[in-house]
């Protein structure tokens, strides 16, 4: 999973990222509220789920909400607040937030919302692609029925791919989305392409290369 983090403290920011890192989870953060606007202005965001905080410089947390749920009505959305907020927390929840934590929290409580919500979510969430599906929650892939076993990069770079099947997606995208974090060159990225390319042919899924602009996953 993708969790964006949007959240000025850098404390308890760095402490976020790495209870997060450590519970298998891709992880975005962000410190300005007109970053987060930006990012979330978007139908094609790439999060799974988002963390925000609403008292942000630039552009409150409600702000960058209501942004959002103009085009996005799914992704769940934790709203992290000081505990005597109670008007922001009303506003976050009519706004469209799933849920809210008031500061200061234990990572046990924060971490077990995270998957209530995931959870919440994943019972609608499978993506499919011809006879491939993917299960969003469980992080497993079939092929034509059958369970489809792969290394960790190229599960998250098919992932990638099927998140925006039938559009081409650069290497750049790429990199970002499916090895966030990580220093991936093309040349690797093309490699996972190839060893992906291996594992679907002749099952009705196509991996192809649109030149100057990327890889589209398709239907074949």
């Amino acid at each position: 999973m993708t969790v964006l983090l949007v959240e000025d403290d850098r404390l308890l920011a760095e402490t976020l990222v790495d209870a997060l890192q450590l519970g298998g989870h891709r992880v975005r953060y962000l410190a300005d509220g007109l970053e987060a606007h930006a990012s979330l202005d978007t139908a094609d965001h790439g999060n799974d789920l988002i963390l925000l905080d609403l008292n942000l410089p630039g552009c409150s947390g409600l702000d960058v909400l209501e942004t959002l749920r103009r085009h996005d009505r799914d992704t769940p959305v934790l709203i992290l607040t000081a505990r005597g907020a109670v008007e922001d927390r009303v506003r976050g929840l009519d706004l469209g937030a799933d849920d809210y934590l008031a500061k200061p929290f234990a990572l046990d409580e924060l971490e077990a919302r995270i998957r209530a919500l995931l959870r919440r979510r994943g019972r609608h969430q499978t993506l499919q692609v011809g006879p491939l599906r993917f299960d969003v929650l469980a992080q497993r892939f079939s092929l034509a029925d059958e369970a489809l076993s792969l290394p960790p990069r190229e599960q998250r770079l098919l992932a990638c791919l099927m998140r925006h099947a039938g559009e081409p997606v650069d290497k750049a995208r790429l990199a970002e989305e499916a090895f966030q974090g990580e220093s991936m060159g093309d040349n690797a990225i093309e490699v996972y392409v190839h060893r992906l390319r291996k594992r679907l042919s002749d099952d009705g899924i196509a991996l192809r290369t649109v030149r100057g602009i990327g890889y589209l996953l398709e239907a074949s």
